[in-house]
């Protein structure tokens, strides 16, 4: 590897974690707009999701540079590869987290109902599966990588639990129903947010121990 190489891969290195904290905080806001009713905060998402897309096409900028000016093989070519496929996640995890302070945003303007406290469980766990497979990507850890697959079940059942709450909420009142709808919401685009998640931790264990288990995880949901 030459040293020019080295260097500019230190640098994509770090404007992927940039991009990475930018999401984690996004998604940390949205959630917190939800659960304390701050519609400051979801603003504050809405704002910033314009950063979030100009850092996405920075990132890819830097790959496709590297790509022409170095034409790097084996580990080095894979990583940037991966890099691009993980920087689209990390677009979409940022645009669900607009869509969370969206939700946030009208919820704030409607007396409360009871369920949005129950998020923060949920929102804890997708936030470190964010956290953690940026980690996993940068240091190159599969063990941490699988752990966020392992983790994307339980935001899955989170996520049922949450339908299930909210549906007895909307039966018991029905004047709820339109808020219920939000909450039910801003539970898919989190349970969304950690399949993003979940598909970062996959292409690691690709890059570093060359395993396709992403299709495994694809059989096992839609197995009888």
């Amino acid at each position: 590897m030459t040293k020019h190489l080295q260097r500019d891969l230190e640098v994509l290195k770090k404007q992927l974690l940039t991009m990475g904290g930018m999401v984690e905080q996004a998604t940390d806001l949205a959630i917190s707009a939800v659960i304390d009713r701050r519609r400051d905060l979801a603003e504050q998402v809405l704002r910033g999701d314009d950063a979030i897309d100009l850092k996405e096409l920075e990132v890819e900028d830097e790959c496709l540079k590297m790509l022409a000016l170095h034409q790097p093989v084996a580990t080095d070519l894979r990583f940037i590869i991966t890099v691009l496929k993980v920087n689209n996640d990390l677009e979409r995890m940022g645009d669900l987290a607009k869509n969370i302070a969206e939700r946030a945003a009208v919820l704030c303007e409607q007396p409360p109902i009871a369920g949005a406290q129950d998020f923060r469980r949920m929102a804890e766990r997708v936030r470190n599966m964010v956290h953690e497979c940026i980690d996993a990507l940068v240091e190159r850890d599969v063990d941490l990588a699988r752990r966020v697959c392992l983790e994307d079940k339980e935001v899955d059942d989170e996520n049922r639990r949450r339908f299930a709450d909210l549906q007895q909420v909307m039966q018991s009142d029905p004047s709820t129903v339109e808020r219920a709808v939000s909450l039910l919401s801003v539970s898919r685009h989190l349970e969304r947010i950690a399949d993003h998640a979940t598909n970062v931790a996959e292409d690691v264990v690709f890059l570093v121990d060359g395993e396709v288990i992403r299709h495994l995880r694809l059989a096992r949901a839609s197995a009888p």
